[in-house]
């Protein structure tokens, strides 16, 4: 980790701001290279760093000696202390124009067609087969956190909320953006790696409708707008752990997800309501997800452009 007053990166504009930090786009004064950094102020414990920022930097520095395509690279970490109790920590990603979030708004009406939506969940589940093999969870998937280059190529980023987990462990509820946060993270249930598989269901929905599939305004309103389509669960699929009554929701049925996503085809349906399963054991994997039916037919046109097979075997030999 680079310390100190030299820091060899000229801002150039705002990109955007999340929960975590500041993200600029930023110019490499060496190489001329276009960077993104994450900045992030933070109180320091009497080593001097976050725990937070310290567990983030370690998860990325493991994953990028693998060098996976469909995750971000973090290319360099600077810190800059600032007070005694204050540090400023820089992580310096590649820099992506785009997030999925724009590249949907971008693409001209009526939208991305059928065999080019394939081939992006097809890169974001190859990154994050990858992730779940190597016990990380991404736990903030959401538009805004997946990128794609002008060459059309997914990356995942914004590890801020990753970590690694260890079976089912309760974790902090206050994760992933709530339109996007699987009924177990609503209930404050127990959770591991399906929250992520939710949240990609709910992505896929998007890329077809270019709007969201479920708003909620609060986790009550969430979980309601998600029983509005899946149905509400039985007495013996409800967790017990949980302070929410299945009594709270009136009882309905599931709808054809046709209904709200009318230009899927059969197979895509079939994945999306694997994905979209109430019960994190019974949803369906990322290295399943990519055997899938949906992903078998038009293969080549698929494939194009895109190493499927050693994307997943990469997936498959880091475990």
């Amino acid at each position: 980790m680079a310390h100190g007053a030299s820091f060899p990166y000229e801002q150039v504009a705002e990109i955007g701001g999340g929960a975590y930090g500041t993200v600029y786009k930023a110019r490499d004064m060496e190489s001329g290279k276009f960077v993104a950094l994450k900045s992030v102020r933070v109180q320091t414990d009497q080593d001097g760093l976050p725990i937070s920022t310290v567990r983030e930097v370690a998860l990325l520095k493991r994953l990028e000696q693998f060098e996976h395509p469909n995750v971000v690279r973090l290319m360099d970490v600077c810190a800059t202390q600032r007070t005694d109790q204050e540090t400023k920590v820089t992580l310096v990603f590649e820099h992506v124009d785009q997030d999925l979030k724009t590249y949907l708004e971008k693409a001209p009406a009526p939208g991305l067609s059928p065999v080019h939506i394939k081939n992006l969940m097809q890169q974001l589940l190859c990154g994050l087969a990858f992730l779940h093999s190597n016990r990380v969870m991404h736990r903030d998937l959401k538009p805004e956190n997946i990128l794609v280059t002008s060459q059309g190529q997914v990356k995942l980023a914004d590890f801020g909320l990753a970590r690694i987990y260890s079976c089912h462990m309760a974790l902090t509820p206050v994760v992933v953006t709530l339109w996007y946060r699987p009924p177990e993270v609503l209930l404050q249930s127990s959770y591991a790696t399906p929250v992520d598989i939710w949240s990609t269901g709910c992505i896929f929905a998007e890329m077809f409708r270019r709007k969201p599939l479920f708003c909620g305004e609060s986790e009550v309103d969430q979980l309601g707008k998600i029983f509005e389509v899946i149905g509400l669960p039985s007495e013996e699929e409800w967790p017990n752990d949980v302070t929410i009554s299945k009594k709270n929701f009136p009882p309905l049925f599931p709808r054809p997800i046709t209904d709200f996503v009318p230009e899927i085809n059969e197979q895509g349906a079939e994945l999306m309501l694997e994905m979209l399963t109430f019960d994190p054991l019974r949803r369906i994997s990322a290295l399943n997800a990519l055997e899938h039916d949906y992903f078998k037919e038009e293969e080549t046109q698929v494939a194009k452009g895109n190493d499927i097979e050693r994307n997943k075997s990469q997936s498959l030999s880091v475990t």
